[in-house]
């Protein structure tokens, strides 16, 4: 069997598909992965050898140079870009397969859809949070550009102004490609895009999936990809120089102030008496001052890292809240958008850390959030989740793909 993976955004859309392609490798199918160009997207592939094929653009420039839309009409015309330059570029990697497999932004798994259909070859769209796909148990993530009606708070009702809002979003960008394509317009983008059993690769222990008539996906467990890198030497001399540290760092977030966003973690760390790892990422945080209490890192091993760290301050983004809760490192979640608020509602309410109220954080916020973390209940309550986690999410989607007839679905 060959397939395809495809999908565009940050380096928690990218790396599961890593993973997935990695366990397809192994159970002797033919996988390929189509991610954005980026520098540390390809030293993923390299490192988990991985066959890679880029995406139509580099996902941070196109952050820098596209995605600022300042009127719907320009939100219709940047997702009709991101259909059409993705459509090209997986159109040419179809050819051969009997399946794709899409998550990422929704234009690009939109273009990755339309792929599949024009071609008649199977479609699986992937989320990795629940909040995306409708459900009678809970609320969709709110698009800011159109909040929910007010009073209104039935599930049911939501999901239909969703529907709605992604309707007025992207139908006209999308049935204008899909036309061209001779393919049918559409009523509803989301529900066809999604299909109703699409792959949900999350941890069940963190937010099991709960039966409703409104979509039925197949729950397999997060995609980690294996990371055999050794942590450096210098950082591996910091945290045996002292009692565990606090980890700080927002991943693939541009925090508009990171100057600032650096110091709040680094003044709530020190609050506690604590020593700090700070993560540049995306903001490109950096230490304050010359003090031998903080480490500054790039891009490191959490895998290895987390299990030493006394706890972990973070965007609340899919894989870091899940690499987090497998360590058993209790969490501070200080959510930016997107599914993270979710994430961070989720880690309070199983009381393995604790969820900040809002994006952006003082001192004395973060401290009270993190005194919650650092609390000796929160880390054995994080040690046992940790312990019921499993570890197979990406081979039991692979089984599925491989196990499942081909042609379209």
């Amino acid at each position: 069997m060959r397939v395809l993976l495809s999908t565009f955004g940050s380096r928690g859309d990218v790396e599961p598909m890593v993973a997935l392609g990695a366990s397809l490798i192994a159970q002797g199918a033919e996988a390929i992965v189509s991610a954005p160009p980026d520098q540390e997207f390809i030293d993923l592939f390299v490192r988990a050898d991985v066959p890679f094929a880029p995406a139509f653009y580099s996902v941070r420039q196109w952050i820098t140079d596209k995605a600022k839309p300042s009127a719907p009409s320009d939100f219709g015309k940047l997702a009709a870009e991101v259909m059409a330059g993705q459509h090209a570029a997986l159109d040419v990697l179809a050819k051969g397969c009997d399946v794709i497999v899409a998550t990422g932004l929704f234009p690009s798994t939109a273009a990755a859809q339309a792929v599949a259909e024009k071609r008649g070859i199977r479609f699986l769209h992937t989320n990795y949070c629940p909040v995306y796909l409708p459900s009678t148990h809970h609320r969709p993530a709110l698009w800011q550009s159109r909040p929910f009606p007010p009073g209104v708070t039935d599930p049911r009702a939501l999901w239909d102004h969703n529907a709605e809002t992604m309707n007025l979003l992207f139908g006209a960008a999308l049935n204008a490609h899909r036309s061209t394509l001779g393919l049918r317009a559409l009523a509803n983008v989301r529900d066809h895009v999604q299909g109703d059993r699409p792959l949900l690769a999350s941890d069940s222990i963190i937010w099991l999936w709960q039966p409703t008539d409104l979509c039925h996906p197949a729950q397999t467990g997060a995609w980690v990809l294996p990371d055999a890198r050794p942590l450096p030497d210098d950082l591996l001399a910091f945290l045996d120089a002292g009692d565990p540290p606090v980890y700080a760092g927002f991943g693939s977030m541009a925090i508009q102030d990171s100057a600032d966003a650096a110091r709040t973690a680094i003044e709530a760390i020190r609050g506690h008496g604590r020593r700090a790892v700070i993560a540049r990422g995306w903001a490109n945080l950096a230490l304050i001052d010359g003090e031998d209490d903080c480490f500054i890192t790039g891009d490191i091993n959490q895998q290895a890292l987390f299990p030493r760290v006394a706890a972990v301050i973070h965007h609340g983004g899919a894989g870091t809240t899940t690499a987090a809760a497998r360590a058993g490192a209790p969490q501070v979640i200080v959510p930016q958008v997107a599914d993270q608020p979710h994430w961070a509602a989720r880690i309070a309410a199983l009381g393995i850390g604790a969820a900040h109220a809002g994006a952006i954080a003082t001192p004395a916020s973060l401290s009270e959030a993190l005194a919650i973390a650092l609390a000796p209940e929160t880390r054995t309550r994080a040690a046992e989740i940790a312990r019921q986690m499993s570890t197979d999410g990406a081979d039991i989607a692979a089984d599925l793909l491989l196990s499942a007839p081909s042609g379209p679905r």
